[in-house]
């Protein structure tokens, strides 16, 4: 009788650590979360457009993963290939996808090669990406109506506005120090014919405006004109959507449709050449939206800062 309980007991154990074991085994394993820090910024390739002059434009984006902006100055971090191209590309890159930010038109006699954007960050290795011709899923056409009619703005940061991937470069005429703001002034119009039957084009469709650091020395910060109305909740406390809402950023403004001006006070933190980007967007359109490449536009303004 006491073998048979020794038998037993020891049967009860090793049944327990097999429990014991399956159980631990089958305890969740978790996947350490991405860092936050240190990666390295991702150039993207947009798109290809053909130009009815046989040259072909190149549409570049960015990702960047960190929680902040990374600075990438121009040179064995930053470039363009073949070097003739080199020069015109951002240095600033702001956390997140940022779509279609920069671009390169090669000649007619150039049509047909590769262009290479190369970005190193820190101790990562170099990543780029080719500007490649030819292949038709990547081939933009933008520059035609969408559905809903939807087109690029028209912009500048002057009065001469345009449409496209870059309308435009502008030198601002104003003399700037450090700390001291400045205004930047955008104006921009909607061209889009809409069916004025459809009730969701009953009013005009409001522009959104971004403004960013594209290149310089220094840190670029943004602040809301005096004028500038502050940003309201649309939605009524009663709606689910009010508690949910967030206030735009100091950089990001709308401009009431169809046509205006909008207007950011930027703060530069050292003496050098900046070039700020204004991207204007019709996104508040049902066919408008980064991910579809479409319909936005993109120009700069050169500002020289001194000390």
């Amino acid at each position: 009788m006491s073998t048979l309980r020794k038998t037993a007991a020891s049967a009860v154990i090793t049944l327990l650590a097999l429990i014991a074991v399956t159980a631990h085994a089958q305890q969740p394993r978790f996947l350490s979360l991405t860092p936050p820090e240190g990666l390295p910024v991702i150039p993207v390739l947009e798109g290809w457009v053909a130009n009815p002059d046989g040259s072909r434009s190149f549409s570049f984006g960015i990702i960047n993963r960190n929680e902040h902006a990374i600075d990438l100055p121009i040179g064995d971090a930053n470039f363009v290939e073949p070097a003739r191209y080199n020069g015109m590309q951002p240095t600033h890159f702001p956390p997140g996808r940022s779509t279609g930010v920069f671009y390169v038109t090669t000649t007619p006699a150039d049509a047909g090669i590769d262009v290479w954007w190369n970005l190193k960050t820190g101790d990562s290795e170099v990543l780029k990406v080719p500007g490649r011709a030819g292949v038709g899923a990547y081939e933009l056409d933008f520059d035609r109506p969408r559905p809903q009619g939807a087109l690029q703005p028209w912009a500048s940061f002057g009065d001469d506005l345009s449409p496209g991937l870059l309308a435009n470069i502008t030198d601002h005429d104003e003399t700037v120090s450090v700390g001291e703001p400045t205004t930047l002034t955008i104006s921009a119009s909607d061209p889009a014919e809409r069916d004025p039957t459809d009730p969701r084009f009953g009013e005009p469709l409001d522009m959104g405006v971004t403004f960013v650091k594209y290149q310089g020395p220094g840190d670029v910060t943004f602040e809301r004109t005096a004028d500038a109305p502050e940003p309201e909740n649309p939605f009524s406390e009663g709606d689910p959507r009010f508690a949910r809402w967030s206030p735009p950023e100091a950089n990001e403004t709308e401009i009431p449709g169809p046509s205006g001006t909008a207007s950011v006070n930027a703060i530069f933190s050292a003496p050098g050449e900046y070039v700020i980007l204004g991207k204007v967007d019709i996104h508040s359109a049902p066919d408008s939206s980064n991910g579809d490449q479409c319909c936005w536009t993109n120009v700069l303004t050169r500002v020289t800062v001194t000390q």
